[in-house]
């Protein structure tokens, strides 16, 4: 069907001009400047600059070089002046030789060209670029057409009149040498003659099955079909004589088709006679249609088979004669074959089915018909039995099942077992359907260690269609290489790693305990768990924040004339909210309680087990408390025991216009929090707090709006963007 629907003609075909590639990316020089290759013949007439060379042997030896002046004469200076413009190259050899005859005795005289003279011929009518042009004297029309840059898309290229004054010289028809290489156009150009190129006559379109399709002019004799055929080369092998086809300007009105001939039992000399008689006129476009694209005596083999493609037909032929052995097919065909058959009048496909191992026997045999297709399926394609391998293999996936497959050689084919393979036992999980409507499934346990090395021979069982086998992990394998990096004051910082249930106090031990320096109270301890659910936390709130109104958070109390100045206000505070949330990454810290006596704190709840990813940093005693947020002074004061953080915050100049003195919270060294209601209910002087090394007071900034939520939202956004600064405070202390 594929041969039958190449058939449908591409009508897009852009054709051009014939001759117009001529005159693309042209070179003026090489126009203008005809190098002297050739030697000149006797009939060459010599003008005025051209140069010539006189070789004088005899009585006396001599070559001299003389220039043809604009009296078209030559001065000799034993002989005088001669005059030898309009002469012949010969006979102007015969006059020179016979005035130095005169002078020298048994002289002998040769003349010839040394360099041309140039002329300047005037191009016009429908050219690219008309005007006047200093060509050679032995140029030829198209060397000067060539200089004007070739015709434009009206000008002819088969009627170039060359004029001399008033008087046509010579008519030259350009595919004389386009077509068969014969350059007309013997008469020379001399300076002042004129190229003309008029608009051109009747022109024609022919594609299809021809040789060079395009647009060609004609000229008055010719006028049929034939002579376009031969210029545009001739046929091509696949033509179809029978049906050609023109499309023509019907009296300026309207186009019709005009059909050449449409009988296909018509002679091919028949045929020939008609193109030779067939007047084309102008503007028709003639389509050469190609034979049948498609054989109207061959069958298709395709699918599963070792050559696959068109083969052809004979009366009487069977699908045992294209089916002779599995050796035409390739390896594991399928049982079930199709036979797709176009049926006539309308051929419409239907599908016969066949047994290919029936074929191979004789036992089914189809007589086939031309355009039969033969197709062979492999047997993976049909309903492929299949099984599932899952777990510790090397390359788990889907597998086709094969004749007589076992759990074993379902390892194998994925690669064999990976290291961390558990080769005790693997789960089989097998389906069956019963009753014709529903599927029961079935687990059984498989020795399988034992199976793929083959120590014991009942271990392996056979599987059947879409079982699927698990093969296990050896437990705690992923534990494998658990460590925790430990850094700042301890005696032997790094990377230690431990087993599964060891605590944090154990690992202090082996790394030598905390230096005098250490201050364990400002401990970081970071752990990735903890840093992705705070990762996801933020994201959800910055979520929020985002997606809240900004008319929900205005306060009805506020929504008077200066309504859009406090919503720029309210906008402007979320932006920088939002912007501290996004620039500071949750660290993943979990607050500790550790002191430099490992023994009186292991093995209570505050020696916490430790998790594969942990990092411990133990920094110096920092010796500042910050006060930090909406201050006039934001800055690091130096600690001062017992100290309260009223008095460290009037030390940093105490609160701004914008601050919330309310809410205004303290975050420990260790990252614990202390609010305006950490200490209980009624207890909400967070100013009395006395501070200890490391701690940051944390004035927030008032919330604008009125929506509870809204402040709700804001505030647990200024607080998370806060928790971060005492982990790089931290870090300052190392």
């Amino acid at each position: 069907m594929r041969d039958l629907y190449t058939q449908v003609p591409n009508e897009n075909t852009q054709l051009r001009r014939f001759g117009s590639d001529v005159f693309v990316n042209r070179s003026v020089s090489a126009a203008v400047n005809t190098p002297l290759d050739v030697p000149l013949g006797p009939d060459y007439i010599v003008g005025a600059g051209d140069a010539l060379i006189i070789n004088l042997w005899g009585g006396v030896t001599q070559s001299i070089t003389r220039t043809v002046d604009r009296d078209g004469s030559i001065f000799l200076l034993d002989a005088g002046s001669i005059q030898i413009a309009g002469l012949s190259l010969g006979k102007a050899q015969d006059l020179i030789g016979s005035k130095l005859k005169q002078q020298f005795r048994n002289a002998q005289v040769s003349v010839t060209i040394s360099r041309l003279r140039s002329v300047r011929v005037y191009v016009v009518g429908d050219v690219q670029q008309p005007g006047g042009y200093d060509i050679s004297a032995l140029a030829t029309p198209l060397s000067a057409l060539y200089a004007a840059g070739g015709p434009t898309s009206v000008g002819s290229l088969r009627t170039l009149l060359h004029y001399r004054a008033k008087q046509l010289v010579e008519k030259i028809d350009l595919y004389d040498f386009l077509l068969h290489g014969i350059r007309n156009g013997s008469a020379p150009f001399e300076s002042g003659d004129t190229l003309l190129v008029p608009p051109a006559g009747k022109q024609v379109a022919i594609f299809g099955a021809i040789k060079r399709p395009a647009i060609y002019e004609l000229k008055a004799e010719e006028t049929t079909l034939a002579s376009v055929v031969e210029d545009a080369g001739g046929f091509t092998a696949a033509a179809s004589l029978n049906h050609i086809r023109i499309e023509r300007i019907d009296a300026h009105s309207q186009r019709v088709t005009v059909t050449l001939s449409d009988h296909d039992t018509q002679s091919l000399e028949s045929a020939g006679g008609v193109i030779d008689n067939f007047k084309v006129e102008d503007g028709d476009r003639i389509r050469i249609e190609p034979i049948l694209p498609y054989s109207q005596q061959a069958i298709y083999l395709a699918g599963h088979v070792v050559r696959p493609g068109r083969l052809p037909y004979s009366d009487g032929m069977r699908l045992s004669d294209v089916l002779r052995s599995y050796q035409d097919m390739l390896p594991e065909p399928a049982a079930h074959g199709e036979l797709v058959r176009l049926v006539p009048p309308d051929l419409h496909a239907e599908t016969i089915d066949f047994n290919v191992p029936d074929v191979m026997i004789g036992n089914a045999n189809i007589d086939l018909r031309p355009f039969d297709t033969i197709r062979i399926f492999g047997r993976y394609e049909i309903d492929a039995p299949k099984v599932t391998i899952r777990g510790e293999v090397l390359r788990p996936g889907t597998y086709p099942m094969s004749k007589g497959m076992t759990a074993a050689g379902l390892v194998r084919m994925a690669g064999g077992f990976k290291r961390d393979a558990l080769l005790e036992n693997a789960d089989l999980t097998s389906y069956k359907v019963s009753n014709g409507n529903h599927l029961v499934e079935d687990l059984s346990t498989v020795k399988i260690g034992a199976a793929v090395a083959g120590a014991d021979t009942q271990a392996d069982v056979p599987l059947k269609p879409g079982d699927i086998l698990a093969i296990h992990q050896i437990t705690s394998w992923n534990d494998m290489g658990e460590s925790i990096s430990i850094s700042g004051q301890v005696r032997f910082p790094g990377s230690y790693g431990f087993t599964d249930g060891e605590h944090l106090s154990s690992v202090l031990r082996r790394a030598g305990g905390l230096l005098s320096t250490a201050y364990p109270i400002g401990a970081v301890f970071t752990r990735v768990q903890v840093r992705e659910l705070e990762q996801k936390s933020r994201e959800e709130l910055i979520r929020q924040i985002e997606t809240n109104s900004a008319a929900a958070r205005l306060s009805p109390s506020l929504a008077g004339s200066n309504a859009g100045g406090e919503l720029q206000l309210i906008k402007a505070q979320q932006e920088q909210v939002l912007s501290d949330l996004k620039n500071h990454a949750p660290t993943g810290r979990m607050v500790i309680h550790i002191n430099a006596d490992i023994d009186s704190w292991a093995n209570t709840p505050a020696d916490i087990e430790l998790r594969r990813g942990d990092k411990l940093m133990i920094p110096k005693r920092p010796g500042f408390v910050l006060v930090t947020g909406q201050v006039y002074n934001v800055t690091a004061l130096t600690y001062a025991p017992d100290k309260t953080a009223g008095w460290y915050l009037s030390r940093a100049g105490g609160t701004n216009a914008t601050a919330n003195r309310k809410e205004i919270f303290i975050i420990r060294a260790n990252g614990s929090v202390v609010g305006r209601h950490s200490g209980g209910w009624f207890d909400t002087d967070v100013l009395s707090t006395k501070l200890n090394p490391g701690d940051v007071v944390v004035v927030p900034q008032k919330i604008l709006g009125g929506s509870l939520f809204w402040k709700t939202l804001l505030s647990s956004g200024q607080l998370a963007a806060s928790v971060a600064v005492t982990a790089a405070v931290a870090a300052a202390a190392l």
